[in-house]
């Protein structure tokens, strides 16, 4: 009856097909925004079945960590598909996948990750920082590029479980944490490009040390005009897979030419809009005698980092009187804007540049000390530390709320 009125209606042939038939019923993800177009079962984190590694591995000494070279006993994986939706969880022994050669990841890099850190405090309590924004991050970018989005809370259960069981992992050293890698790609094994009907969401976690292990390092920036990170109507404002590939050839340049990073420049005024794979932050000396933090505008190009984020809330406290940070400016302005090269110049050739640093899960806080730009280098103050008057105290509320030095609400709890 059912195939006979889709006759009627004169609707493609594709639709006739048994298996197609079954994935409109019950849903498949919207081509436009990765929502399910109807109705399927969310992650449930009771269903979650454990499998206990029965070989466990020793965490290395923390001094050794080379940042994402170590991973933890066990892992997190949820099937989906579109005729069921998603299905049991599995915490499991960390180990490789099966994965067909056609699998739609492979050939179209339908991947999604996010990059969060769970800390322990002296006491021993572990901790992740403002979790609820990564979920929400990643379920932007699942909706981007059309991967089934999720109850976020769910999964944020299941992530507390999983480090729960690997909480030994946990580093106890300062300044260390365990790195968590939420990652979701498309198994579908068709040849094909379209919203998969088949994906895996998985979760990993990898104990990491301090960025600067020997205190802060300014690094050089190369002032990029022949690379684009990011355009207009593009993927510059989620965490694709297929965002980073492209930043390795400009990077291995910026290397070549003797600098650290890339700054990535964008049109024909060359406006300034992340660095490396950092969100980037300009502080400027007014004429009024007032001090502006920029960052650039989240106008579709730009990562809208949970660290961007916690920089400007804590600047912004400080300035309507919330919370004043010692040390931080009091004249402070606060300023979403485009920012071009030609105003870094002037401010430089002008004394009126008083800093320069990158922000993002695994530096936290990385300060610049000059820019190379069009044959010529751009030089930038830095503190004593490398720090500057703004950065670091900043650096030193966001980080004593990261290791729960400074009770905060962003610390979401997952030992007592």
């Amino acid at each position: 009856m059912f195939l006979h009125s889709l006759r009627r209606q004169r609707l493609p042939l594709a639709l006739w097909t048994p298996r197609r038939l079954i994935a409109t019923k019950h849903g498949v993800p919207d081509p436009m925004t990765g929502e399910l177009m109807a109705s399927t079962p969310d992650i449930q984190p009771n269903r979650v079945e454990i499998i206990r590694n029965t070989n466990p591995a020793t965490p290395p000494p923390s001094h050794t960590l080379v940042f994402g070279h170590t991973f933890t006993d066990h892992m997190l994986t949820i099937p989906w598909n579109a005729v069921s939706g998603w299905g049991t969880p599995e915490i499991k022994p960390y180990g490789p996948f099966q994965m067909e050669p056609s699998a739609t990841v492979l050939h179209y890099a339908q991947t999604i990750f996010e990059g969060m850190k769970a800390y322990r405090d002296e006491h021993g309590k572990i901790t992740l920082f403002r979790p609820d924004m990564n979920m929400k991050r990643m379920n932007n970018s699942a909706r981007r590029i059309a991967l089934p989005t999720f109850n976020g809370n769910a999964l944020l259960d299941l992530i507390k479980q999983l480090i729960r069981i690997d909480q030994h992992w946990v580093p106890k050293e300062p300044g260390y944490s365990l790195y968590v890698r939420p990652t979701m790609i498309g198994t579908q094994k068709v040849i094909g490009v379209g919203p998969p009907s088949e994906a895996l969401l998985f979760v990993i976690l990898s104990p990491a040390g301090p960025y600067y292990a020997s205190g802060f390092k300014p690094v050089a920036l190369y002032g990029t005009t022949e690379f684009v990170r990011a355009s207009p109507g593009g993927t510059g404002a989620y965490k694709l897979g297929v965002n980073y590939a492209p930043g390795v050839l400009p990077q291995k340049s910026a290397a070549a030419l003797g600098y650290s990073q890339n700054l990535w420049l964008h049109g024909e005024d060359h406006q300034l809009t992340e660095v490396g794979t950092m969100n980037m932050f300009v502080v400027f000396g007014k004429e009024d005698g007032s001090t502006e933090l920029v960052t650039p505008p989240l106008d579709g190009m730009i990562l809208p980092g949970v660290t961007r984020d916690s920089v400007l809330t804590l600047a912004r406290e400080h300035v309507n009187g919330t919370k004043r940070l010692p040390n931080l400016p009091e004249n402070l302005v606060v300023s979403e804007r485009t920012v071009t090269m030609k105003e870094v110049k002037e401010a430089a050739a002008a004394g009126r540049l008083v800093e320069m640093f990158g922000a993002g899960t695994a530096a936290v806080i990385s300060p610049v000390d000059r820019i190379g730009y069009m044959g010529e280098d751009v030089h930038i103050p830095t503190g004593e530390d490398g720090m500057g008057p703004v950065s670091r105290p900043i650096w030193t509320e966001l980080v004593g709320r990261q290791w729960g030095s400074i009770p905060s609400e962003w610390s979401v709890p997952i030992t007592e």
